[in-house]
C-alpha cells in the first residue's frame, strides 16, 4: 500500500515537472496552422526613419523560417520604441520593408489596425503571405493588461509562439495574454537565450566576470546583489559607477549620480570585502564639461574637478579591466562603460568589447540595447559566444531565474 502511494506521488510529481516547462517549436509538430508569433522587431532607427541596426530582426529569422517551412501562416506581433499614442514615426513599415528583403518569396503585409481591419484579410491569408500587426504599443491595452484585448489577439491564430526574449520581463498583454486562450510554445531564439544564459549562471566555468554599465543603481540593486554572490569579479562602469565612487568618499563633480543610492552602494562595497565578488571600480576617468565636449582630460578618480563630469573610464582602469577579462572563463556584459555616442568617450566601451572578443577561451554573453548599439558595426562579433537581444530581460532572468513571459508559456 505504502509503495503504491509512493509510486502515485512520484508519478504526480513527474507529471507536474513535465507540465511545468516550456515546449519549443522544434519539440512538437506544428504544420498547416495560423501562428500568432510574438517577435522582437524593436530596431533602432536613423533620423530619416530608416533602420540603423536590424540584428533583432535577424535573430528572429530562424523561427520565422522554421514555421514557414512547415506550411504555417504567420501573423507577427511586435513593438517599436515606446509610443504613448499612434505615432506614424514609429510605424513598423520600415521593418516590413526589411522583412521583404530577407523573405523575398513571401508577401509581407502591414495591418494598420487589426481590431477594425476587414476580417477577410485574415480569413483569406495564404501560406505565401505574412501579416505584421502595426506597432502593438499603439494600443493602450497592451501595457494595461486586458483580458478582452488578449482574447482578440488570440482569436487571430490557432497557436501562439513567443520568440521575443527581449520583452519576456514585461507583463504586456501580447506577452502573457494569448497563452491563456490558445496552445502556446517557445521559439528557437527564446530557447537559445534561456539555455545559454542558464548555463552561464547555473554551471559556469570559473573565474566568472560580470561587467555592468548603464546609469541607474536603483534599477540594478537586485541584480548586483545576485551577481556579487556568484561571480568572481564584478566590474561596475558608466553612470552606475558614480554612486559607488561617491560611496568611497570621492566627489564626482557634475557627473550623473543617484545620490539616494549611495548608501546601498556602501553596503555592496562592504559585501565585496567579506569574501564575495571582488568589486572593480574606476581608478581614473575621462572628464569634460559636457557630453558633446571634444576637449577632455584624464584624471585620477579622487581628483574629479568640481565643474566637470565623468564620461569614460581612464587608461589605468582599462588596464585593470583588461587583465581581469583576459583570465575569465565566463563573461557577462551589459551596459557601456562610457558615453559611447560621442567618439571622444567610446574608447572604454570599445576596449571592453575587444578584450572580450580576444578571450576565445571564455563563454561570453553580451546584451542590452545600448551595448548592442555600441558594438553592432564592429568586427569580431563571431568571437562573442552569445549576443542577447534582451537587456532588461537578460538581467532580470539572471536575477530572478524566470520572467513573466516564460511563466506564461509553461504547461
Amino acid at each position: 500500500m505504502n509503495g503504491d502511494i509512493l509510486q502515485d506521488s512520484l508519478t504526480l510529481l513527474n507529471d507536474w515537472l513535465n507540465m511545468s516547462k516550456i515546449i519549443y517549436i522544434d519539440e512538437v509538430e506544428i504544420k498547416n496552422k495560423t501562428v500568432l508569433l510574438r517577435v522582437d522587431f524593436d530596431v533602432s532607427l536613423n533620423p530619416n526613419r530608416t533602420i540603423a541596426d536590424d540584428i533583432r530582426i535577424q535573430k528572429n529569422l530562424p523561427t520565422i523560417k522554421y514555421l514557414l517551412k512547415n506550411n504555417n501562416k504567420l501573423i507577427c506581433v511586435a513593438k517599436l520604441d515606446r509610443p504613448k499614442t499612434r505615432d506614424p514615426k514609429l510605424s513598423l513599415m520600415p521593418v516590413v520593408k526589411r522583412l521583404r528583403e530577407y523573405l523575398p518569396d513571401y508577401k509581407i503585409i502591414l495591418i494598420a489596425d487589426f481590431l477594425s481591419s476587414d476580417k477577410q484579410v485574415f480569413e483569406k491569408q495564404t501560406n505565401k503571405e505574412i501579416l505584421v500587426l502595426e506597432n502593438i504599443r499603439f494600443y493602450p491595452k497592451e501595457k494595461d493588461f486586458s483580458t478582452i484585448f488578449a482574447k482578440r489577439l488570440a482569436s487571430l491564430g490557432d497557436i501562439y509562439v513567443n520568440d521575443a526574449f527581449a520583452v519576456c520581463h514585461r507583463s504586456d498583454t501580447s506577452v502573457i495574454g494569448p497563452p491563456k486562450f490558445i496552445p502556446s510554445y517557445g521559439g528557437l531564439l527564446l530557447k537559445k537565450e534561456l539555455a545559454i544564459i542558464s548555463q552561464a549562471i547555473n554551471k559556469p566555468k570559473k573565474p566568472i566576470v560580470a561587467i555592468i554599465g548603464g546609469n541607474k543603481v536603483s534599477t540594478k540593486i537586485g541584480l548586483i546583489n545576485k551577481l556579487i554572490k556568484i561571480v568572481d569579479y564584478l566590474i561596475i562602469g558608466g553612470g552606475l559607477a558614480n554612486a559607488f565612487v561617491n560611496a568611497q568618499g570621492h566627489d564626482v563633480g557634475t557627473s550623473f549620480c543617484q545620490y539616494e543610492a549611495v548608501q546601498q552602494a556602501r553596503r555592496l562595497l562592504s559585501l565585496s570585502k567579506k569574501g564575495r565578488a571582488f568589486l572593480v571600480l574606476p581608478v581614473d576617468a575621462v572628464v569634460a564639461n559636457t557630453k558633446e565636449d571634444k576637449n577632455s582630460e584624464i584624471v585620477k578618480i579622487e581628483n574629479i574637478p568640481s565643474n566637470k563630469s565623468i564620461f569614460d573610464i581612464g587608461p589605468e582602469t582599462k588596464a585593470q579591466i583588461g587583465g581581469i577579462i583576459a583570465k575569465a572563463k565566463t563573461i557577462i556584459w551589459n551596459g557601456p562603460v562610457g558615453y559611447f555616442e560621442n567618439p571622444e568617450f567610446k574608447q572604454g566601451t570599445d576596449f571592453v568589447y575587444y578584450s572580450i572578443a580576444q578571450n576565445t577561451d571564455a563563454v561570453s554573453i553580451v546584451g542590452g540595447g545600448d551595448t548592442l548599439a555600441a558594438i553592432s558595426k564592429k568586427e569580431y562579433l563571431d568571437k562573442i559566444t552569445h549576443i542577447s537581444t534582451g537587456g532588461g530581460a537578460m538581467l532580470e532572468f539572471i536575477e530572478k531565474g524566470t520572467l513573466p513571459g516564460i511563466e506564461a508559456l509553461k504547461k
